[in-house]
C-alpha cells in the first residue's frame, strides 16, 4: 500500500462527500493537553459531560490497538438563517445556538466518517479504524489543532482561516501511518474580544474556560440555574454564541454548503410560550432532530421560562401560574415562581402567595420567596 497516494486519494474523496477540511496527525499522546486537563480538574472547571478518564482523552493508543495516525475532519455550518422570524410583544421567541441549527451534527459527521471508513477499507481491508464525534474520548479540538485544521482560539474553539470557528469537528484513529500535516500558528494575537464578550466571565483567559459558568453549559443542565446567571441567559434556550459572534475572524463568515444544516427558523428561533406546554412526544416531533434536544424537554422549558422573565412577558403569566401549580418538575416550578416575581402583576402575586401555602418542596419554596422578594 502506498500511504502517500492513499492520503491524496482520501483528500480528494473527502471533498466529493462534503467534508470541507481534512487534516492528518500522529496518534502520539497529547501530553500538553493532559497538563491542561489536570489543571482544569484541580480548579473545578470541568462540565461533567467529558470522558472522566483523562488518560483515555489524551492517549489514542488506549482507544485503538496499533494506533498510528488520526484523521481530523471539519464541516462548516451557517452563521445566519436564510429566512427570518420576528420576536414581538406577546409572541416572544427564544434562540438555539448556531451549532444546533439544522440536523443534529452528530449524524452529519458520522455519515461523513462512515463514508471515509468505507473508502479506506475498500483500499486497505486490513486497516483498523475508530471514529468519534464530540462524545468520544478524544478532544476534537486538540486533534484538529494538531492536524492543521485551525488554531485553538481564546474562545476555546478551533478557528479555521477559511470558515472561522463555525465548524463541526470529528476524527478517526487508524493504524495507517499517514504523514502528519503542519499545525497552524495561533493568530489571535493580543485580541481579547471573545473574553470581553462572554456574558458570565466563563473565559478565564485565552484558551481556558470555567465550564460551569458558560451559558452553553448552563442551558444543558437539569438543575435550577444559579441566580447570578439567570438574567445573563437572556432568551437563549440552548447554547450561546457570544464568544463566536465577537470574534473578528468570524465577521462576514456564513457558509451554506450542506443541506442538512439548513434550519427552519420556527425551530431555531421558536415561540416561547408553546414550548411550555409540549408533551414529550410533541417535543421530540418538533425538536428531536436538532442537537439541542439531547437533554430532553425540561431543560429547554426551564430556559424558556427564564427567557419569558427576561422579556417580562405579561401574556405568559397564566402559563407560568399553571406550571407553578401543576408541573411535576420541581426545577421548572421553582423557575416559574422566580419568573412570576420578575414579570409582576396582581395575578402573579396572588399565585405566589397561594403557592407559598401549598408548596412542599424546600427548593421551590425558596424560589417562591425570591419571587415575592423581587415583586416588592
Amino acid at each position: 500500500m502506498d500511504v502517500h497516494e492513499l492520503k491524496k486519494e482520501l483528500i480528494a474523496y473527502s471533498k466529493e462527500i462534503g467534508i470541507d477540511k481534512i487534516g492528518f496527525t500522529t496518534a502520539d499522546p497529547f501530553t500538553e493537553l493532559k497538563s491542561r486537563l489536570l489543571r482544569q480538574q484541580e480548579l473545578g472547571y470541568q462540565s461533567g459531560f467529558e470522558e472522566p478518564d483523562i488518560d483515555k482523552r489524551v492517549t489514542p493508543a488506549m482507544l485503538l490497538e496499533g494506533a498510528h495516525s488520526i484523521i481530523s475532519i471539519a464541516l462548516a455550518y451557517p452563521s445566519k438563517m436564510s429566512s427570518h422570524v420576528e420576536s414581538r410583544k406577546g409572541e416572544r421567541r427564544g434562540i438555539f445556538s448556531r451549532a444546533s441549527w439544522g440536523l443534529d451534527y452528530h449524524h452529519i459527521l458520522r455519515d461523513r466518517l462512515n463514508k471515509l471508513e468505507a473508502f479506506i477499507l475498500d483500499k486497505f481491508p486490513e486497516a483498523k479504524l475508530k471514529s468519534m464525534v464530540d462524545t468520544g474520548e478524544l478532544s476534537d479540538r486538540a486533534v484538529a489543532e494538531r492536524a492543521g485544521i485551525g488554531w485553538s482560539g481564546k474562545n476555546c474553539s478551533i478557528i479555521t482561516p477559511e470558515f472561522g470557528s463555525y465548524v463541526y469537528l470529528g476524527e478517526m484513529i487508524t493504524n495507517i501511518p499517514f504523514e502528519p500535516d503542519t499545525p497552524i500558528e495561533d493568530q489571535c494575537g493580543t485580541c481579547t474580544k471573545c473574553i470581553d464578550a462572554c456574558p458570565t466571565g466563563a473565559l478565564i483567559q485565552g484558551g481556558q474556560i470555567d465550564a460551569k459558568r458558560c451559558i452553553s453549559f448552563l442551558t444543558q443542565t437539569k438543575e435550577l440555574i444559579p441566580d447570578e446567571f439567570r438574567e445573563k441567559i437572556g432568551n437563549r434556550i440552548y447554547g450561546c454564541d457570544s464568544c463566536q459572534t465577537a470574534c473578528p475572524v468570524n465577521k462576514g463568515v456564513n457558509f451554506h454548503f450542506h443541506e442538512e444544516m439548513e434550519t427552519d427558523p420556527e425551530i431555531a428561533k421558536p415561540l416561547l410560550k408553546p414550548i411550555l406546554k409540549l408533551s414529550n412526544r410533541e417535543f421530540k416531533k418538533s425538536f428531536g432532530m436538532v442537537s439541542g434536544a439531547w437533554r430532553g424537554k425540561r431543560p429547554i422549558q426551564r430556559n424558556a421560562i427564564i427567557a419569558l422573565a427576561h422579556f417580562k412577558d405579561e401574556s405568559a403569566v397564566p402559563d407560568l401560574i399553571d406550571i407553578l401549580e401543576n408541573e411535576a418538575s420541581s426545577v421548572n416550578r421553582g423557575t416559574a415562581a422566580w419568573a412570576l416575581g420578575r414579570i409582576g402583576g396582581e395575578s402573579a402575586l396572588e399565585a405566589l402567595k397561594k403557592a407559598k401555602e401549598l408548596e412542599t418542596d424546600h427548593e421551590v419554596q425558596k424560589e417562591i420567596e425570591k419571587g415575592l422578594e423581587i415583586y416588592k
